[in-house]
């Protein structure tokens, strides 16, 4: 009997995360239950505020890495060009930052002035 050399075990590593949110998203619908539902919107803001944050802060600083490597790599081919190129890359991170920025605003109206509590 010959053995398959190119099986490799199933990583079930992804599904792990997978239970486990939706098991957080199913006990923060039973634990900020209330009678009328404004709790549970609550809850769900605070824990969508969170996540979006954390993506955008993901995303930002992703983008910041990528500008800054690209700077630096491209001041180390053409030294002359780093003051323009630094340039360059600063107004590409305060677009980036911007970003980040207006998620903080839209997290914090969710948050204080939600307007799904009517």
């Amino acid at each position: 009997m010959a053995v398959d050399s190119d099986f490799k075990p199933i990583n079930f590593e992804g599904y792990k995360m997978k239970k486990f949110f939706l098991l957080f998203a199913a006990l923060g619908a039973f634990a900020f239950a209330a009678e009328d539902g404004t709790s549970m919107i609550q809850a769900y803001s605070v824990v969508a505020a969170g996540i979006g944050l954390g993506l955008a802060a993901l995303g930002g600083a992703v983008g910041m890495g990528n500008t800054a490597a690209a700077t630096i790599a491209g001041t180390a081919r053409n030294p002359g060009l780093g003051g323009k190129l630094m340039t360059t890359m600063f107004i590409a991170i305060a677009m980036i930052e911007a970003q980040v920025i207006y998620t903080l605003v839209i997290a914090l109206i969710a948050l204080y002035a939600n307007p799904f509590l009517g």
